[in-house]
């Protein structure tokens, strides 16, 4: 990302794309992103975040035959087509990201659902100019979620420097975890990328305190998905009306001192951009550095273990 040479500001533009991802039809759903991706591109944009779950997909309204104490024979066949839509990492839809991102020489965070043996985990992939770049592991499915995904480890805590400005990940309710948050204020994320299907208007309010918190740019991505962008086959809890609004949507980008620069968009799919001055950084640090100068390291110490924890390890 090269600033501008008619501006002496260090400035990047950025976009945050809602849109629905295709369930069960990972070739529908990386289409899509690519295209996306060469639109938000066309619109100027040099980081670019997608939603949670775009490759794979969010099964919102679904259970997935699951009580508690019981499954049944509908719900594991439903799991099993949710598990033949997870991605490999890496894999081929990784790489022709990656070759799009090369292309175009943009940086992308995007949502995915990885398939590591039996099971799956949601991520937001890093690609770039080089390509891919890295993952981060959601560290806590939400809820239900928990049926469907594993838990990531501290090993892909992931910040990639772009050059201007390092890029890091939240994903969904991640968001709402103290101490996750301050252990990637202490990596010095500037741009906080938060892929969610979070459509409450609560989360415009977390998504402005982290803004504040950590003093950085936040760029969130939903999704905007209708009873209609799902299969016939499924039906999910909110009714089979083609028209109702399973995720609701609500992107927006945030300064570091809490204001709205784009969004929140609401009834409909879209991108969102903005031209970022990354001297506003500094500017809004000049008074709180949560894990610096507003620190007390004396009180209050974090201990963050980031050791890849593999069930087997082979000497």
């Amino acid at each position: 990302m090269t600033p501008n040479s008619a501006d002496p500001r260090r400035t990047v533009t950025v976009a945050v794309v809602q849109a629905a991802a295709p369930l069960f039809d990972t070739p529908a759903a990386l289409v899509r992103a690519e295209a996306l991706l060469r639109d938000a591109a066309a619109r100027g944009a040099q980081v670019i975040v997608f939603p949670e779950a775009f490759l794979g997909g969010y099964p919102k309204g679904l259970d997935f035959g699951i009580t508690v104490g019981s499954r049944t024979p509908a719900g594991r066949e439903l799991f099993r087509r949710y598990h033949a839509a997870a991605i490999e990492i890496p894999g081929p839809e990784v790489e022709a990201l990656a070759a799009v991102t090369r292309e175009l020489g943009c940086h992308a965070v995007v949502g995915a659902v990885e398939r590591q043996g039996g099971t799956l985990y949601c991520v937001a992939l890093f690609l770039g100019p080089d390509g891919y770049l890295g993952l981060h592991r959601k560290l806590m499915p939400t809820a239900a979620e928990r049926y469907l995904w594993g838990q990531g480890d501290g090993s892909t805590l992931t910040v990639v420097d772009t050059g201007s400005a390092r890029v890091g990940a939240a994903i969904c309710w991640e968001n709402y975890m103290p101490l996750f948050r301050t252990a990637m204020y202490d990596k010095g994320v500037d741009l906080w990328c938060a892929p969610t299907v979070d459509d409450r208007d609560a989360w415009q309010a977390t998504m402005r305190h982290i803004a504040l918190e950590g003093r950085c740019f936040v760029l969130s991505a939903n999704q905007y998905l209708r009873r209609e962008d799902l299969p016939a086959d499924i039906h999910p809890i909110q009714g089979d009306s083609p028209d109702t609004v399973l995720i609701g949507g609500g992107s927006v980008i945030v300064s570091p001192l809490g204001e709205v620069l784009a969004g929140p968009l609401r009834d409909g799919e879209g991108i969102l951009t903005a031209d970022l001055d990354l001297d506003d950084l500094a500017r809004a640090r000049f008074d709180l550095d949560a894990t610096g100068h507003y620190a007390r390291p004396d009180v209050f110490t974090l201990h963050v273990d980031e050791t890849p924890r593999p069930t087997v390890t082979r000497t």
